[in-house]
């Protein structure tokens, strides 16, 4: 009578579900699991859905290039690019808020009120035009490269990042939706700057303002550093139980030397349990910032790195894609059949996956149940853009 009347209650449910059968599968988003990204600069290259389920700007969304003359807003080619993501359902990073190179030029000119005046004003706007950007650079380069009107927000004041602070209070409030992130260079190859950056994160942590860790892993990082002090400093950054996020990879080398870089320091990222998501700095010759850093030659053709790559990142599994449970690295209609099939009979209908239970307990309850599927539902229809069992 027990199982009669649980079988009663799954039915009764599902049918009241089945609607969804009928609504266009749009809103299915790739950010729930480790992504590997690049950049888009003036145009998409139409070979980047191939390679890539992350995107970053270029320099478009760089305050300089978005408001390069006073109160003229040049939003084109972020507009593009962050369109480009929607139709796609790929994580979009808006790069970056306040940062103290590619600034307009403007605002050197400008008194400290107006100066405060005008960052907020960008803030707000950009907060505006892209309030559902997954990640937000807030600071870029803090260590290395700080704001030049960053006494107008503030300056070192109290906490000795008084201008950090008021930043992430600003991007809080602006994207309210996004997870914030902080960013710089020279950390992966520098313990002693790591321990810097992190007092730094942990100023801003303690006050909940910053959701995650960037670190760049630019060439002349990453060429030459050991493997043993990027874990050092991994489990530095870990520590602050932040998630990590590999922001602007890029390792040079001719075809042989490259892909031993790659070999044996990609892992090492990917590999890594807070590292979250990796972008890489261009792929496409004669359109990265630094020589010799490429993918994919000007005709199209995959350097050995790239070859690597691909088979590595289908061979490797990354972090859970909780919604998964058929195992084909989406979540889509066909999932939400056999999350159906399962729940009308569990013992007929296992999950084709090893781990199916976890993967389909998207509440985090411990037990996979109609409530689990309810949440499919939700985001399947864009209800919503993740579960609460993730973490990330």
């Amino acid at each position: 009578m027990y199982i009669s009347k649980v079988r009663k209650c799954i039915t009764t449910a599902l049918c009241s579900l089945m609607v969804f059968s009928m609504i266009p599968l749009e809103n299915a988003n790739a950010a729930d699991g480790k992504f590997v990204g690049n950049i888009i600069a003036s145009s998409v290259p139409s070979s980047f859905g191939t390679y890539w389920n992350q995107v970053t700007p270029e320099n478009a969304s760089k305050w300089g290039s978005a408001e390069p003359s006073r109160g003229n807003m040049n939003w084109g080619n972020v507009d593009l690019i962050y369109n480009y993501s929607r139709k796609n359902k790929i994580p979009f990073k808006f790069h970056t808020l306040v940062w103290g190179s590619q600034e307009p030029g403007w605002i050197s000119g400008l008194s400290q009120s107006e100066q405060l005046a005008e960052v907020t004003e960008w803030i707000q706007a950009a907060g505006q035009r892209y309030p559902d950007a997954e990640f937000v650079d807030v600071v870029n380069e803090p260590l290395h490269a700080p704001a030049s009107y960053r006494n107008a927000l503030g300056g070192n004041g109290t906490t000795g990042w008084d201008w950090v602070v008021w930043s992430f209070q600003q991007a809080r409030k602006a994207f309210p939706n996004s997870k914030l992130l902080i960013n710089d260079y020279g950390i992966i190859s520098d313990p002693n700057a790591a321990r810097n950056y992190v007092k730094i994160i942990n100023i801003l942590k303690d006050k909940g303002l910053v959701d995650g860790i960037g670190i760049q892993c630019h060439c002349f990082n990453m060429d030459t550093v050991s493997t043993s002090t990027m874990k050092e400093v991994l489990d530095l950054l870990g520590a602050t139980g932040l998630p990590i996020y590999v922001s602007e990879l890029d390792i040079t080398g001719d075809d042989t030397t490259q892909l031993a870089r790659y070999t044996e320091k990609f892992p090492v990222l990917y590999n890594y349990p807070s590292v979250k998501g990796i972008t890489l700095w261009g792929y496409i010759q004669g359109q990265c910032w630094k020589e010799n850093t490429y993918l994919l030659t000007s005709s199209g053709a995959e350097r050995p790195a790239l070859q690597w790559l691909k088979t590595y990142l289908k061979q490797t599994p990354g972090t859970i894609k909780y919604g998964d449970v058929n195992g084909d690295n989406s979540i889509d209609a066909m999932d939400f059949a056999q999350f159906k099939k399962y729940l009308l009979n569990p013992s007929a209908n296992p999950f084709p996956v090893s781990n199916g239970q976890k993967i389909a307990d998207l509440d985090g309850s411990g037990t996979v149940d109609v409530l689990d599927f309810a949440l499919l539902k939700q985001y399947l229809l864009g209800k919503i853009s993740k579960f609460p069992v993730d973490k990330a």
